[in-house]
């Protein structure tokens, strides 16, 4: 049985989790995993969500505010044995909800291009392609995707 839970950065698994995601990443994103890491700490943050299979977890995600009334996408993970069951759309539409629920209508985020995985689940949950934000502005390997959420 699967369980949300709705908590934040100082949360123990999901701090586990997001070690787990950096693992991953380095390993896929090489010598640009330093570029990317600057931008994914995970201090200070709000909105996490950490989903449960009884006491184990096994997905993750986590929002901040962006410019202009954005909420941005961060931290987003399913470890191996625990994919392919829809966890991590489960974590993506919880964001969601809480998203709307404190008044934001519009989520973003970046993905790299070596995750065909997330391209997959974010396109999937029908988030569009937009133009590389902040950070990302011509960057090569990320892709940016946003998503209006008024229309739900």
């Amino acid at each position: 049985m699967l369980r949300i839970q709705r908590t934040n950065s100082e949360d123990q698994d999901f701090i586990k989790l997001v070690q787990f995601l950096d693992k991953d990443l380095a390993e896929r994103d090489g010598n640009e995993h330093a570029f990317y890491h600057q931008f994914n700490k995970i201090d200070k943050i709000k909105h996490a969500i950490v989903i449960y299979d009884d006491s184990k977890p096994v997905g993750c995600g986590a929002m901040k505010k962006h410019l202009n009334g954005l909420m941005e996408i961060k931290r987003m993970y399913t470890p191996p044995d625990a994919r392919g069951k829809g966890i991590a759309t489960k974590v993506l539409v919880e964001l969601e909800k809480w998203a709307i629920e404190i008044s934001f209508s519009k989520c973003i985020l970046e993905t790299g291009k070596k995750q065909p995985e997330a391209i997959r689940l974010y396109e999937k949950n029908g988030y569009i392609l937009i133009p590389n934000y902040g950070q990302y502005k011509g960057i090569e390997n990320s892709l940016c995707f946003g998503k209006n959420l008024s229309s739900q």
